[in-house]
C-alpha cells in the first residue's frame, strides 16, 4: 500500500491516517508530494491529479484501488485489517468514536481556520490574540476540552477510549495546533495532548515535519519568515 500525502509541517488531514498507521504497525509506502500552491496548474495539483481526481491529499492506494477522504481511508483500513482493532471493540464505544471522529471531520471550523497546523511554529502570541478577538474559537476549544474531558473520564485515559484508536489520530492534528497557538486547557486534556505527542508515530512524524526547513508564504498566515 501507499499512503500520499502533503507536507508534514503543514498538511493536518495528511497527519491522521499516516499516524494511524504507524501507530497500528501497518506497513506502507509514503509518497510525498510538496505543496506548491493549489492552483490547477500547479506542480502539486497536476502529481495529484495521477493518484486522485479529487485534488487533495491524503490518498490511500491499495493495488488498483485509490481510496481518498481520511474518514474513508480509515474505514477501509480498519476492514482490511481487523486485528490491528482500530476502532474500539465495544458496539457503543465504537458508534461514539464515530460519532467524534465525524464531528471533528465536519466541524470545528472557526479553530481550523484561525489555527491552521504548523508545527514547526511556536504562535502563542497569536493564539492570545485569537482567544480575545475571535468566539468562534473560544467557541471550539470550549467543546473540544468538554468532549475529551467527558471521553477521558469514561474511558480512564490516556487515550480517549483508553487505548489508541482512530479517534486519537483524528484528533493529533488538533493537538499539534493547541501547542502551537498555546490555547490553554486544563490538566486532564493537557495531559492527554502529552500521550499523543509520545505515541512514537506522532513522535517521528513531528521530528520529521520540523526536518522539511520549507516555509511556504500561502500557507503562513501570521509570519513572513520562519524563525530563526
Amino acid at each position: 500500500m501507499q499512503l500520499v500525502i502533503g507536507n508534514k509541517n503543514y498538511s493536518s488531514w495528511s497527519l491522521r491516517p499516516w499516524v494511524l498507521m504507524r501507530q497500528a504497525g501497518i506497513p506502507f509506502e509514503e509518497v510525498q508530494i510538496r505543496f506548491d500552491g493549489f492552483a490547477p496548474d500547479s506542480k502539486f495539483k497536476r502529481a495529484l491529479a495521477t493518484h486522485t481526481p479529487a485534488g487533495k491529499v491524503p490518498v490511500l492506494i491499495d493495488e488498483d484501488l485509490a481510496v481518498w477522504d481520511t474518514l474513508a481511508i480509515a474505514e477501509y483500513l480498519a476492514e482490511k485489517f481487523p486485528a490491528a482493532r482500530l476502532w474500539p471493540t465495544d458496539t457503543k464505544a465504537r458508534a461514539r468514536a464515530r460519532s467524534v471522529c465525524a464531528e471533528m471531520h465536519a466541524g470545528f471550523g472557526a479553530l481550523r481556520s484561525h489555527c491552521p497546523m504548523n508545527i514547526e511554529a511556536s504562535l502563542l502570541d497569536v493564539g492570545t490574540r485569537l482567544l480575545r478577538d475571535q468566539p468562534g474559537v473560544r467557541a471550539d476549544l470550549d467543546r473540544l476540552v468538554e468532549l475529551w474531558s467527558e471521553l477521558l473520564a469514561a474511558h480512564g485515559g490516556p487515550m480517549l477510549f483508553g487505548r489508541f484508536t482512530i479517534a486519537d489520530a483524528y484528533f493529533a492534528p488538533v493537538c499539534s495546533r493547541l501547542r502551537t497557538y498555546g490555547l490553554p486547557v486544563p490538566p486532564a486534556a493537557a495531559a492527554y495532548i502529552d500521550a499523543v505527542f509520545a505515541l512514537p508515530g506522532m513522535q517521528a512524524w513531528v521530528s520529521q515535519a520540523r526536518a522539511e526547513h520549507e516555509f511556504l508564504d500561502f500557507e503562513e498566515p501570521y509570519r513572513q519568515r520562519p524563525a530563526p
